[in-house]
């Protein structure tokens, strides 16, 4: 029967029992007749027309409504069903009497009870409640809402047999007869009781649960044989929170002066109640062993009564004693406010412990109390172990107390170590943090737990640290930026000189005169560089001078090792670098230091009698020379060993690295313009060649920093890294530096291939890209390498042209079609090029081409003579009918000066960006005076057009750490290589 919201109406609220569900409410408006009394004229309202009716409707009404809605058989089936089944199909599968779903009862039950907790409340705000009748009579009959709590109070009544238990209930101080009254508990959590048609609720938020029995029954008998048990587990509990009258046994109620403790625990293997009065365990470390857990316990104590914190939900602890047969409970009333102080300290200390326990790995457990000692002490908060465990940790306050002094090559090293009152030395500490161990036997037998954030302030200072003949500890003069970043950390105290702080600001760095026979003027930046290996030299220290490509390396260091004769150094340099450098080293040292005598030990026929050296200030010779004679070489010492393109030895483990690092000599020198290229050893090797042990041991430089800079990209190493490298490298670019030369223009040419070089193209993509991927998915990345550099290089070749991969191949290429259009309209103009390739055969392709067209040329790749080398780059330079310069980019990509050009085009991309800049910069470099235009020539929808994306991600890292990127094919993941073949 329809209620109409324009005639006068009331909503009311009615409770039923239903089948499965127990006692729900649901929502009805009945119509009034015109006395303003209810009729027997009643529609259910919900959510979905309650607007209907909003105007004799308040927010209550609303969320009543809301509430209701939701406990209904038809939401509550579809909330829980998993699968579309008729509500009465779906209770009566899961309360099957035969089978029933005790986790889905359990589920809705408590879903039920939520939402009766929230609605009860809601009734007291002057609502109409009925119970329905059995006939779905919404109306029948009224219950009156009790505003006032009622009382309970439970008694025990004690004998030599047994103890009688029961409750008294009292409203507005009048006892209440509940029982054998029909009486029905509606809601458990917290109770709500209808007795004689009234609502009750309950102070202190009474359990139903308790209730229930004495529906029914007078009271409820404990025998004497469980009366411990029970006593311990029930009433204890029961005086915590509620009012008991006791005959048989004392309840006294204490008021105590409270102290506050945090109790520590190892949770150990198999035992997880390591305080047996704490029953809740955090579970947020399932992958860390229980050994490795603490838990942490927010404990109370109120004179010699510990109580576990328990979130302000009741006035008064309790403890049970038994003495004989007598049963004593202390009542220990709680000082709330002292609690909450404390409670709210500890939490301003990042300690989360609002439930009174917390669990944690045990490395930040006592990173916490190192941490916060000093502050837990002032506001009194103590820490203990539980008695229970058998390892007992040190759990007072440690400190770290390290001061470095310098000496004349190396920094003292004074440290101690402070766990309580026990001094540790700091070389003792020395092995265990290296290790990663974070414990540590005291005198005393207690367990240290080496505070995690020692590993990261001190790790490096004990991994570069060595004893002395003294057994003290000493660190190498060029660590000294990790011994000022310790100062300005504050983590140590350093006494070093004025004129070694310099070394970290470059700036600072005094000047050095010119030497006197030096037949040049150096630049303004030319002049730091010289400085700065001047002021290395005087403190024994190794340097890298990393300029870019033709800003002067050579220059700078011939001015060196000129000031090093005029100041009398008695010994030879020697200087090693590639083959094709050393007709050019000639050149530039009889040109700028023509007083300078020089040996070229290079060739079959040079002499292997070392005797000869002291009559010459420098020996030139080559990598492969110095791999070959180093058995005689190692014998000799030198003032400097220089090496010129040092990354010829980013490989530690190669022939030429290895040989190197065998020869002897005062100082050490590196010059090269990509001090990284592939990946961030190439920077521990050159590094430990000019200043050994400053980056430490390969293994110990892998774990620490390549590692987690390549593949974590931790940020933190990188910069520590940095740090320790920034005084020994001198790096400047050409755009901070050159501002003379001319603009470099840079292009990207996208070549279309033609239509049967694509159709070549697709048909060898879809066949690496099933064999690539497969063979990832079967053996993973790092073996599947081998497989990748074939099918990207396969491709990036038929990208350029078919016939580098098939030879019979008769067909054009779009890129081929392109350059020879390029290169006619450039050499018609009269410019000069310089062409690029990394691939020989691409270049016999194009020399092909150019030599049907009777162009001429000049021409460079690694199976050129040096002789020839040298005449090709003076054909190029000087004949100005030689328009075009064909060059591999691996042998034409150093040393080189070819200003003549104007124009560089690098046929095909190259996996490193600096590669190719070095190639650029065979052009753009002093001397240049020309503007610069560089093509690089991309294949449209080719792996060629992906690799020049992913090379942008690479130049993000650039300048970190001069470059920070893997070799190519390292860096790449299994999506990189679905991109490159998509």
């Amino acid at each position: 029967m329809n209620v109409s919201p324009l005639a006068p109406f009331k909503i009311v609220y009615s409770i039923f029992d239903h089948e499965y569900l127990g006692y729900l409410f649901e929502s009805f408006v009945v119509q009034l007749n015109a006395k303003g009394q209810l009729t027997l004229q009643t529609q259910n309202i919900s959510s979905k027309n309650a607007k209907e009716f909003s105007s004799n409707l308040d927010e209550i009404d609303f969320q009543l409504i809301k509430l209701m809605d939701a406990m209904q058989q038809d939401a509550v089936a579809k909330k829980f069903s998993q699968s579309k089944l008729k509500p009465i199909d779906f209770f009566l599968k899961v309360y099957d009497k035969n089978k029933p779903e005790k986790v889905s009862q359990e589920l809705i039950s408590s879903y039920i009870l939520n939402l009766k907790a929230k609605i009860l409340p809601l009734l007291l705000q002057e609502k109409l409640l009925y119970i329905m009748s059995k006939d779905g009579d919404a109306i029948r009959t009224p219950v009156e809402i009790l505003k006032q709590p009622s009382t309970i109070l439970f008694h025990f009544m004690r004998n030599a047999e047994n103890t009688h238990y029961f409750p008294t209930v009292k409203h507005n101080g009048v006892k209440i007869d509940f029982q054998y009254k029909n009486a029905l508990i509606i809601n458990d959590e917290p109770a709500w009781m209808i007795l004689e048609n009234k609502l009750y609720h309950f102070e202190n938020e009474v359990d139903g649960k308790k209730l229930k029995p004495f529906l029914n029954k007078k009271f409820i008998l404990i025998p004497k044989n469980i009366e411990e048990d029970y006593y311990r587990k029930f009433v204890t509990p029961l005086i915590t929170m509620f009012d008991v009258y006791a005959k048989g046994f004392e309840i006294r109620n204490e008021n105590l002066k409270p102290k506050a403790i945090i109790k520590l625990s190892e949770r150990n293997e198999g035992n997880t109640t390591i305080l047996p009065m704490f029953e809740d365990k955090d579970t947020s470390f399932a992958d860390t062993a229980q050994s490795e857990i603490i838990d942490l316990n927010l404990v109370f104590q109120y004179g010699n009564y510990s109580f576990r914190f328990d979130n302000f939900a009741n006035a008064a602890y309790v403890k049970m004693e038994k003495n004989d047969d007598n049963y004593l409970f202390h009542k220990v009333k709680r000082d709330l406010f002292f609690e909450k102080e404390k409670l709210k300290l500890i939490k301003s200390l990042n300690l989360d412990i609002g439930s009174g326990f917390k669990s944690m790995p045990k490395a930040d457990t006592f990173m916490w109390i190192q941490t916060n000692h000093e502050a837990l002490k002032n506001a009194e908060i103590y820490l203990e172990q539980s008695n229970t465990d058998t390892k007992r940790y040190f759990i007072g306050q440690s400190s770290v107390q390290v001061s470095l002094t310098e000496n004349k090559d190396w920094f003292d090293i004074l440290a101690l170590v402070k766990f309580g009152e026990f001094e540790i030395p700091f070389i003792k500490l020395k092995n265990i943090i290296l290790s990663k161990k974070k414990e540590f036997t005291l005198p005393n037998g207690e367990i240290a737990v080496i505070p995690e954030i020692w590993f990261t302030q001190y790790s490096d200072l004990l991994a570069f640290s060595e004893l002395d003949q003294a057994n003290g500890i000493i660190l190498k003069k060029h660590h000294l930026a990790m011994v000022q970043d310790l100062g300005e950390e504050g983590l140590a105290k350093v006494v070093i000189s004025r004129k070694l702080e310099k070394l970290r600001d470059f700036e600072k760095i005094e000047e050095t005169a010119l030497p006197i026979n030096f037949n040049g003027t150096l630049r303004a930046y030319q002049k730091a560089g010289y400085d700065w290996m001047c002021f290395l030299q005087k403190y024994n220290l190794g340097g890298c001078l990393a300029d870019d490509m033709g800003l002067g390396k050579t220059v700078q260091t011939l001015a060196l090792l000129q000031k090093q004769k005029e100041e009398g150094a008695n010994q030879p340099s020697l200087l090693i670098m590639p083959t094709s450098l050393v007709f050019n080293w000639e050149l530039e040292a009889k040109k700028f230091t023509p007083n300078l005598t020089l040996l070229n030990y290079t060739g079959s026929g040079r002499s292997k009698n070392t005797s000869q050296f002291k009559n010459y200030d420098l020996i030139v010779t080559s990598y492969g020379i110095a791999r070959i004679d180093i058995e005689i070489l190692k014998i000799e010492r030198f003032n400097y060993i220089i090496l010129d393109e040092s990354q010829a030895i980013k490989n530690p483990t190669s022939s030429i690295a290895n040989a190197v690092m065998q020869l002897n000599s005062n100082r050490r020198l590196i010059l090269t313009g990509t001090p990284l290229e592939n990946s961030t050893m190439d920077i521990w090797s050159q590094m430990t060649f000019v200043n050994p042990g400053l980056l430490g041991s390969q293994s110990f430089f892998k774990n620490e920093f390549l590692l987690p800079i390549e593949k974590k990209g931790d940020e933190l190493k990188l910069k520590k890294l940095n740090s320790l490298i920034k005084p020994f490298i001198l790096r400047r670019h050409k755009s901070q530096v050159a501002k003379e030369l001319p603009p470099k223009v840079e292009s990207v040419h996208y070549c279309n291939m033609t239509e049967e070089q694509e159709e070549i193209y697709e048909k060898e993509k879809a066949y690496y890209r099933n064999v690539i991927l497969n063979a990832i998915d079967e053996e993973g990345m790092n073996k599947s390498t081998i497989m990748i550099l074939e099918g990207l290089s396969k491709l990036r070749q038929i990208a350029n042209h078919p016939k580098m991969v098939n030879k019979d191949y008769e067909g054009d290429s779009g890129k081929m079609e392109d350059i020879r259009e390029q290169l006619n309209t450039i050499t018609k103009e009269g410019h000069k090029v310089l062409v690029f390739s990394q691939f020989v055969k691409h270049l016999s392709i194009v020399k092909a081409e150019l030599d049907a067209e009777n162009v001429t040329y000049a021409y460079l790749d690694g199976s050129t003579p040096q002789p020839e080398r040298q005449k090709q780059v003076e054909l190029f330079q000087q004949n100005e009918t030689i328009k075009i310069f064909l060059i591999s980019l691996k042998a034409g990509g150093l040393g080189l000066n070819l200003t003549a050009a104007e124009y560089v085009f690098i046929l095909d991309p190259w996996w490193n960006p600096a590669i190719e800049a070095q190639a650029i910069d065979r052009a753009h470099r002093i001397g240049q005076l020309k503007t610069v235009f560089t093509y690089k020539m991309i294949a449209r929808n080719t792996v060629e057009e992906k690799i020049l994306a992913l090379q942008k991600n690479k130049l993000k890292l650039a300048n970190a750490l001069i470059s920070t990127e893997e070799s190519f094919v390292k860096s790449l993941t299994k999506d990189d290589i679905l991109e490159l073949l998509s």
